[in-house]
């Protein structure tokens, strides 16, 4: 007769005490984290929030942009203005929503012009120190003043255009078609250490006679702020003798500019016609170059005055009232025509 016998597990002395030290481990390792957050609560939340946020980041890192150009408010109906904080915000708005829809980083212009008619100093904010009331008076403020940077990029990736990040942007991905890359960088090697002015002449100092026959202009300065003997004058408290001065122009007359090498040596895009031939083929293209190397000048001098921080050849605006004046031609005549 046969007998079965019931088969029983057999636990050494080694299983029967894993399960209970695990689940010691376990506890001891929940307090010790439990006291962590406890005992630092600031720094664990900054440490949460900091891998959080590193997320988001790579999440809307794009590799395309949305640019609006230097103002908010513009282009639009208010470009030859400057409208109220609520006008501007509300552009900025839509900017963002803009990118946001297309999944693009916003390039956001790194000042805000302020309406001096919404600037005017209330009687409590009254102030003795000079500094404070020039101050007040500015023109523009920078955007990061206003509005935080990096909590708009936690839903909108946001960049500044005068960062550096926009910058390397624009002097490395700046394709011309299908002709390839313009080697600005390349360029800007060559030159070294430099300084810039752009000089706008050509359309701009076109003159019409008046129904007495006197010759009238939209800018009686520019002819005669943008000759050499004036510009020398002009930058002289700018730009050290010895410079490495870039050249960009539209104005047509060859040898022009000559008599700055006197204080400068000159630099312009036709002495590297040997990089920008295979990839230039109109003068958009050509502008769009030039424009990158006088981004990066230790100093660029701009043609008319946009705003008191910019260093400009001409005290006369690129925006006017259309108004037609008499030319000035001499520093004798200025602050005499009135006409």
């Amino acid at each position: 007769m046969a007998f079965h016998r019931t088969l029983r597990s057999k636990s050494g002395p080694s299983s029967s005490i894993i399960f209970p030290a695990f689940c010691i481990a376990a506890i001891a390792l929940l307090f010790f984290f439990a006291s962590l957050i406890s005992t630092n609560p600031v720094s664990s939340r900054k440490a949460i929030e900091s891998v959080t946020k590193s997320e988001n980041n790579d999440q809307n890192r794009h590799e395309k942009f949305l640019y609006w150009g230097n103002r908010i408010d513009c282009p639009g109906k208010h470009c030859e203005s400057c409208e109220g904080l609520g006008h501007q915000e509300s552009s900025l708005r839509c900017a963002l929503e803009e990118a946001m829809f297309l999944k693009r980083t916003f390039v956001m212009p790194s000042r805000m012009c302020i309406n001096p008619i919404h600037n005017k100093k209330g009687i409590l904010r009254r102030s003795n120190t000079a500094n404070s009331e020039e101050t007040w008076a500015s023109k523009s403020c920078s955007m990061d003043s206003l509005y935080d940077m990096d909590l708009i990029s936690d839903t909108v990736p946001v960049i500044l255009d005068n960062s550096k990040p926009w910058y390397q942007v624009l002097t490395t991905t700046m394709k011309l078609g299908a002709r390839g890359v313009a080697h600005v960088e390349r360029i800007k090697a060559l030159l070294g250490d430099y300084d810039a002015i752009h000089v706008r002449r050509g359309d701009k100092i076109k003159t019409r006679k008046d129904r007495f026959g006197v010759n009238r202009t939209l800018h009686p300065h520019l002819d005669r702020d943008t000759r050499p003997e004036f510009i020398l004058h002009r930058i002289e408290k700018w730009v050290p003798p010895g410079r490495t001065l870039f050249i960009a122009s539209n104005e047509r007359t060859p040898g022009f500019f000559s008599p700055l090498s006197v204080r400068y040596k000159l630099a312009y895009s036709s002495n590297y016609s040997h990089i920008l031939d295979p990839v230039i083929g109109n003068n958009y293209q050509l502008f769009m170059v030039e424009r990158l190397i006088m981004m990066g000048a230790k100093k660029f001098i701009r043609t008319f005055k946009r705003e008191d921080t910019y260093l400009s050849l001409t005290d006369d605006p690129k925006k006017n009232s259309k108004l037609w004046k008499m030319p000035v031609s001499t520093m004798d005549e200025d602050g005499k025509q009135t006409l």
